[in-house]
């Protein structure tokens, strides 16, 4: 390791990494990264599957590893307890990993110590696929890591160039100092918001008039979907309440809980359920402030004769002056607002009635912000009635934007 590698590696020393290794011809290389693991100062536990023992030999990694290597639920004289190794690790490591157990992992298969290790990990899940050109083409492959991305797991990427089958292309696992410096970076980011219990109200509200019809809005979910995903990178955990948008769909990640709610009254419920318990709030979600005072218990039929049907309306508990009521001094509340006239004249109102740390403006006027769409333009607006506006840009990027605000307020408890 030369010099400059070791700068980069020292995050890596005290680090618990927890090694799997799967049947592949990539599985040399995990000799190579066992040791360089090793000399960086990092503690090492390695898992193989069955057929990785194939390809390279148990005692060589243990050997190197400084440690057992475990290949089974059990041994002669005892049980691996695979739930106290995913609890031990400060990541899980997967290097090589095949078309075979990333097809697995996708789809909640286990049927060997490693992908047992996998279901029950509480911690962060790294993953390094290794498999020949068509492999890592098919449909089937790309379809499977698009789900495991999608679980917050982060793949490192192939490399490119010749193949165990003759031929060339993507697939390669990436070499292992490229592994060691995707875990350098990995343990480099700053978690500001580590133990940090974080709640986000996202997407829409239905509140349904009959079996069949309801009350809604065109909110995607996507900016909420964006907090969470920023919010997670920063450490925090996160309880996400989520209205009816498809986006929060197969969704997972070991810090996050989501609740899936259809209406206004729903949300309320599990919000002042999980509020006390949470260091900051975020109501991103565009919550229905009415709902029917009588919901049908058929579909409402149409009548001949009858041209107009009288819907009556009662207002919606209002979930952030609610929880507004509720806050302790240390915790910080962040509002939405969408506004379509006088904007922030009714956002600066909002801010102190509702007891919001800051409130974040959107304006259907702006082209390419409000719902649906993957950019955003807003303005911060807060209590004393200072006013920061931000360009047009991603909704993650807000979302980063926004989470820096919401970690100086709470510096400045």
């Amino acid at each position: 390791m030369s010099e400059q590698e070791a700068d980069r590696t020292h995050v890596l020393k005290g680090k618990k990494i927890l090694l799997g290794v799967c049947g592949s011809i990539a599985a040399y290389k995990s000799a190579y990264l066992v040791r360089a693991l090793v000399k960086a100062g990092a503690e090492l536990k390695i898992v193989m599957t069955p057929s990785a023992c194939q390809f390279i030999s148990p005692l060589t990694l243990s050997t190197l590893g400084k440690n057992e290597v475990l290949t089974g639920l059990a041994t002669e004289s005892s049980w691996n307890n695979h739930v106290e190794l995913g609890l031990w690790a400060d990541v899980f490591l997967v290097a090589p990993l095949t078309a075979q157990s990333m097809s697995s992992m996708a789809t909640g298969a286990c049927n060997n110590l490693l992908l047992a290790v996998y279901l029950s990990a509480k911690c962060p899940v790294m993953l390094a696929p290794a498999m020949d050109l068509d492999m890592w083409k098919h449909p089937a492959t790309q379809n499977n890591l698009t789900k495991i991305k999608d679980y917050g797991h982060l793949v490192i990427p192939v490399g490119v160039g010749d193949l165990a089958s003759g031929l060339q292309g993507p697939g390669r696992m990436a070499e292992p100092e490229e592994i060691l410096g995707f875990l350098s970076d990995f343990f480099s980011i700053n978690l500001s918001l580590k133990d940090k219990k974080i709640l986000v109200t996202a997407g829409p509200t239905r509140e349904y008039i009959d079996p069949v019809r309801f009350i809604s809005n065109g909110s995607s979910g996507k900016m909420g979907w964006a907090l969470v995903e920023e919010l997670l990178k920063k450490g925090a955990e996160v309880i996400l309440l989520a209205g009816p948008a498809s986006i929060f769909d197969d969704k997972s990640h070991a810090r996050l809980q989501i609740y899936r709610v259809e209406s206004a009254e729903e949300m309320a419920s599990l919000a002042i359920k999980f509020y006390p318990s949470c260091a900051a709030a975020i109501f991103a979600a565009a919550v229905g402030d009415f709902s029917p005072t009588i919901v049908a218990d058929e579909k409402i039929k149409k009548v001949p004769g009858l041209n107009t049907v009288n819907l009556e309306l009662s207002k919606n508990v209002d979930i952030a002056a609610t929880l507004g009521e509720m806050k302790r001094g240390n915790q910080v509340n962040i509002g939405f607002a969408l506004e379509t006239q006088n904007e922030l004249e009714n956002a600066r109102q909002k801010v102190n009635t509702k007891n919001f740390n800051f409130i974040v403006l959107n304006s259907l006027r702006e082209e390419g912000a409000g719902f649906g769409f993957s950019t955003n333009k807003v303005t911060f607006v807060f209590p004393e009635g200072q006013v920061r506006p931000l360009a047009l840009q991603t909704k993650n990027s807000v979302a980063l934007e926004i989470i820096k605000e919401l970690e100086n307020q709470m510096g400045n408890d």
